[in-house]
């Protein structure tokens, strides 16, 4: 069978930041379909931050409003990458930008399809240690970009998942790639311990 293979794209709608095409693509049986999808106007990819602050053991998030959610989220800091930029460098800077932190990048994903029924984004997470003991993560100012209204939480990991039940309760919504991180971390703990 053929490998499916997109054919060319028709731009529906385009905004200053994203644009709506529909793409013309033949599936593995020949057939021509057709698929709506978004796009970051430069093609931009993302940094994702998964900061722990350590010695005390707790996650770095943020939470901020979401239109698209009419809602609060509470999720990883993360970033477009810039021209000429690297991702891990997005990462250390949104991280400093949105928090105040500073981090080591201590290990990569590469880029992974962000919500790949939806949108052509690509994302690349960044597991970062903080070290709370150096001078510079001891008072900590975030450097916001106008418009940009960001709580910072630091949520100790043995509360995470009960943590962000509560904010759920509360009318937040949790990132989808936070989500199954905790899952992830949880089903882990639960298996040490259980095993």
């Amino acid at each position: 069978m053929p490998r499916p293979s997109v054919l060319d794209s028709t731009l529906m709608a385009q905004g200053r930041f994203l644009r709506l095409e529909n793409l013309r693509y033949e599936d593995r049986r020949g057939v021509i379909r057709h698929w709506e999808t978004t796009f970051r106007q430069n093609d931009q990819n993302a940094a994702v931050v998964i900061g722990i602050l350590r010695p005390s053991n707790r996650l770095l998030l943020v939470r901020q409003f979401r239109p698209p959610l009419n809602a609060f989220a509470v999720e990883f800091p993360a970033g477009l990458v810039n021209a000429g930029e690297e991702p891990a460098q997005t990462a250390i800077r949104e991280l400093k930008e949105e928090t105040g932190y500073t981090g080591t990048v201590i290990a990569s994903t590469g880029l992974c399809a962000s919500s790949a029924g939806l949108t052509a984004e690509m994302l690349d997470l960044f597991m970062v240690d903080i070290d709370e003991s150096l001078p510079e993560n001891l008072n900590v100012r975030q450097s916001l970009d106008e418009g940009e209204d960001i709580q910072v939480l630091r949520i100790p990991l043995s509360s995470l998942l009960d943590t962000l039940r509560r904010h759920q309760q509360d009318g937040d919504c949790i990132d989808s790639r936070l989500a199954a991180w905790t899952m992830a971390l949880t089903c882990q703990n639960d298996i040490i311990l259980h095993s």
